[in-house]
C-alpha cells in the first residue's frame, strides 16, 4: 500500500481526488493536510471520516514543524499538492496570503521532502498541482502549451507561478522528483459558492441576482472535475519527473452563456443577470492545448460540458445541506 501526502485535501478538487483515488483503488492511504480555512471544507469528506486508508491532519503547509513531524511519522511515497489559496477577487484585497500560503508553503514542503526523500528519489513523486492562470490572457485565438511563457496578472496567479518556479528549480538543481500540472477552469461537486458556476446555481436556486463581470464575454475552458483527478492519477503513476503536463477540456464557453444555460436548466428568468463592474486585471481568455499529456499518458476528458454541468446542478440540488451550511457560515 502507497502512502501519499495529500495537501488541502478538503478544498474542492483536493476533496474530489481524495475521494476519486479511494474509490478506485484500494492501494492507496492517504494523509491530508488541510488548514480548513473558508474553502476547506471537512463536510467534503465526511464520508470517510471512519476510513482506513485515510487520515485527516489540521495544519497549514508554510508551517514547517508540522510538516517534518508528518514526514518523520509517516514514508511518504508520494505528495500531491493542491494546498493554495486560489480566488482570484481576495488576491486583489490581500495579496499576503497569497504569497504566505501559496509560495512559502511550496518552499516548507519541498524543503522537507527533499530532506526526508534523500537518495530515495527514483521511489517517490512530488506533484504540484498549477492553473493555466499562470500563463496570462490568450487573444481570440491560439491554445496554452507547456512552453507558453508565464505572465501572470493577478497576485493569485503570481503566486501560482512563483511556486511552479520553485517546484522546477528543485527539479533541475536537484534532480527532485517533481511534476507540474496546469488545469483549466474545473467545476462539479464541493466547489465553493464563490466560483462562478456553484455562485449561480445556489443564486438562482434562491431567486437572487447571478453577477456576471463586465459584458461576460470572457471565455473559459471548463474541466468536470472527476476528469482532472483522473488526470492527475495518472501523473501521480507515470509521468516524468521535470515534465509540465496541461490539462484541460477543450470546452470553451462565454461567461455569460454558462449563466444563460444554468437558468434554462433550473427554469429562471434571465432577468436574474446582473452585469457588475469588471475585475481588476480580468483576464480575456484561456485555453489549454492538452495534447501532450493525451499522447503521453493517453489522458483525454470522459465528459462533456453538456454532461458535467447537468450532474453539477443535480449534486448541488440533492446537496442543499452543504452549501446551505456554507452560506451560513459566511454570512
Amino acid at each position: 500500500m502507497k502512502t501519499i501526502l495529500v495537501t488541502g485535501g478538503a478544498g474542492f478538487i483536493g476533496s474530489n481526488f481524495v475521494h476519486f483515488l479511494l474509490d478506485s483503488d484500494s492501494g492507496y492511504k492517504i494523509v491530508n493536510l488541510d488548514a480548513l480555512t473558508y474553502a476547506g471544507n471537512p463536510d467534503n469528506l465526511i464520508s470517510l471520516e471512519n476510513s482506513p486508508g485515510y487520515e485527516f491532519v489540521k495544519g497549514s503547509i508554510d508551517d514547517s514543524s508540522l510538516v517534518a513531524d508528518l514526514f518523520d511519522n509517516h514514508d511518504f511515497d508520494a505528495v500531491v499538492h493542491f494546498a493554495a489559496e486560489s480566488h482570484v477577487d481576495r488576491s486583489i484585497t490581500g495579496p499576503e496570503a497569497f504569497v504566505k500560503t501559496n509560495v512559502l508553503g511550496t518552499q516548507v514542503l519541498l524543503q522537507t521532502a527533499k530532506k526526508a526523500w534523500q537518495d530515495r528519489y527514483d521511489k517517490k513523486r512530488f506533484v504540484h498541482i498549477s492553473t493555466d492562470e499562470v500563463y496570462g490572457s490568450l487573444g481570440p485565438s491560439g491554445y496554452f502549451t507547456e512552453k507558453t511563457p508565464l505572465a501572470p496578472n493577478s497576485p493569485y496567479s503570481a503566486s501560482k507561478a512563483g511556486s511552479d518556479l520553485l517546484v522546477r528549480a528543485f527539479y533541475e538543481t536537484y534532480n527532485f522528483p517533481a511534476l507540474i500540472t496546469r488545469c483549466s477552469n474545473n467545476y462539479g461537486p464541493y466547489q465553493f459558492p464563490e466560483k462562478l458556476i456553484p455562485l449561480t446555481i445556489t443564486n438562482a436556486l434562491r431567486d437572487l441576482p447571478l453577477p456576471v463581470y463586465g459584458d461576460g464575454k470572457n471565455v473559459r475552458d471548463w474541466l468536470f472535475v472527476n476528469d482532472h483527478c483522473a488526470a492527475i492519477k495518472l501523473v501521480l503513476e507515470r509521468g516524468t519527473p521535470g515534465n509540465v503536463y496541461n490539462i484541460g477540456g477543450n470546452n470553451e464557453w462565454h461567461n455569460i452563456d454558462i449563466v444563460k444555460l444554468i437558468c434554462a436548466e433550473l427554469g429562471k428568468p434571465e432577468s436574474l443577470i446582473t452585469f457588475v463592474k469588471d475585475r481588476l486585471g480580468h483576464d480575456r481568455r484561456y485555453a489549454i492545448d492538452a495534447s501532450f499529456i493525451k499522447s503521453e499518458l493517453g489522458w483525454s476528458p470522459s465528459v462533456n460540458f453538456e454532461q458535467g454541468i447537468k450532474k453539477t446542478i443535480q449534486w448541488y440540488l440533492d446537496n442543499r445541506w452543504w452549501w446551505n451550511a456554507i452560506l451560513k457560515t459566511s454570512v
